[in-house]
Formats: C-alpha cells, sequence, structure tokens
C-alpha cells in the first residue's frame, strides 16, 4: 500500500506529540509543525526517518501557501490534516487587545480554512481525505476569561459541520474532537485550586491524558471511521458539553 501523507500542526508538545507518536507506528509519511525551529528540531528527532519536522507560522495565506508547496516537494498531496495547533491568552474582555483578538483567532481558526482551501482540491480528485480538528470543551460551554479562545474553538464546530456536507460525496471526512481537561501545559499553569474545582465538574473525577484524544484522532483517520464525518466527539470524561 502507498504511504498516506499526514500533516500535523502543533506536534512539538501535548496533544500534538502524542498523535505524531501514535502515527509514526503506521504506514505514514508525516510532517509534524512547530512555530519555532527548536520545536521543529524536537520534533524531526521523534519523527527520526519517518517524516519531517517543520516551521509553520500561522500568519497570512501567502505564508501558509508557500509553507504547502514545501511539503508536497518533500513528500506529496496531504491526505490526512490534524488541525491541532492552538493557543490561549486567558483574560477578561475588558483587557484584550485587538492583537490579542486577532491572534487567538488567527491561529486557533483561520489557519485551518488556509491549509484546508489548499489541499482540498486534491482530496476531491483522490476521492479520499481527513480534516481532523482539535476543539475545546470551552467552545461548548465557555469559560471565564476566554471569550476569544472560546470563539475560536466554537467556531470550528460550524467549519467542521459545514466543511463536511461539502465533501461527504467525495470520500472526505471532517470531524472534530472536543478535549475536556487533559494534563498539558495549559492545564499546569491553573493553581491548586482552580484544579480541584475542574476535577469537582468532572464525573470521572480524574483529569485525561493526551493519548485519550490520540487514539481517537488515529481511528478517526482510518478506513474503520469512513462513515463517520460532520461530527464532535467528546472526550472529558462524562462533562455534561450542553
Amino acid at each position: 500500500m502507498k504511504k498516506k501523507n499526514v500533516l500535523i500542526t502543533g506536534a512539538r508538545k501535548g496533544i500534538g506529540k502524542s498523535i505524531l507518536k501514535i502515527f509514526i507506528k503506521k504506514n505514514f509519511n508525516i510532517i509534524g509543525t512547530s512555530r519555532t525551529n527548536s520545536g521543529a528540531k524536537k520534533i524531526q528527532k521523534i519523527l527520526k526517518k519517518n517524516g519531517f519536522g517543520m516551521v509553520l507560522k500561522i500568519n497570512n495565506y501567502s505564508q501558509i501557501n508557500f509553507f504547502l508547496k514545501k511539503i508536497i516537494k518533500k513528500i506529496g498531496n496531504i491526505d490526512i490534516l490534524i488541525h491541532n495547533i492552538g493557543i490561549t491568552q486567558d483574560n477578561l474582555i475588558t483587557n484584550i487587545s485587538k492583537k490579542n483578538w486577532d491572534n487567538i483567532i488567527q491561529t486557533n481558526l483561520t489557519s485551518i480554512f488556509y491549509i484546508s482551501k489548499k489541499i482540498i482540491k486534491n482530496m476531491i480528485k483522490k476521492k479520499f481525505g481527513r480534516i481532523i480538528s482539535i476543539g475545546s470543551i470551552s467552545g461548548l460551554i465557555g469559560n471565564v476569561g476566554q471569550t476569544h479562545y472560546s470563539a475560536s474553538k466554537s467556531a470550528l464546530i460550524g467549519f467542521t459541520k459545514s466543511l463536511s456536507l461539502e465533501v461527504a460525496s467525495r470520500g472526505i471526512t471532517v470531524n472534530l474532537v472536543s478535549p475536556g481537561f487533559i494534563q498539558t501545559d495549559m492545564l499546569n499553569k491553573l493553581t491548586s485550586s482552580q484544579l480541584k474545582k475542574c476535577l469537582n465538574k468532572i464525573p470521572m473525577k480524574k483529569f485525561g491524558n493526551t493519548q485519550d484524544i490520540a487514539y481517537l484522532v488515529k481511528f478517526l483517520s482510518s478506513k474503520k471511521a469512513s462513515y463517520i464525518t460532520g461530527q464532535i466527539l467528546h472526550v472529558n470524561g462524562g462533562i455534561c458539553s450542553l
């Protein structure tokens, strides 16, 4: 079988790193991205001969277009896009600057539009493709100090559902994985009292780990998930998200 080409954004650490590692075990050519040169080098060390660590700065369409041209030269067109890149800059709305707002929306939301727009035509031609975004429970229930972050993650829901309808007949699935409280750097920034409040919201009474997300992403990218599209899949230990 010909190897599938996988692009994983935000693959240096946390959820992205776990997703990266789980794809190494299978028959894939992998591109893992980071916003820094040092991050790209760390990804390359993990991948070894299984792919490339590359710098991707989500600033504008022309930069992403140039980046994707480099990928096509290295491994060919993308078959599976896993859009994991995301940032937070928590603050109350009265203290959020326009620059902060634009940075969050550009990184967490606009970037997937740019990338999907570029790679989708080849997926349509091949009648195969997987687009999987990593959202957040904040996009469904909100969170204090995250109006911009929650807005970006909530918008991914509409993006996923609409795009899935556009390409469903062409063998392309589009889904969103919505993590709850997962043990990453974002969680590590919280105080002990904040962590306790978070834990009290979880029926399973424990935090998730990054592999919980990676296993689901791997399944959604496979042929076994070919009849699943336009879905928001929650991985949150039983938190009610409605």
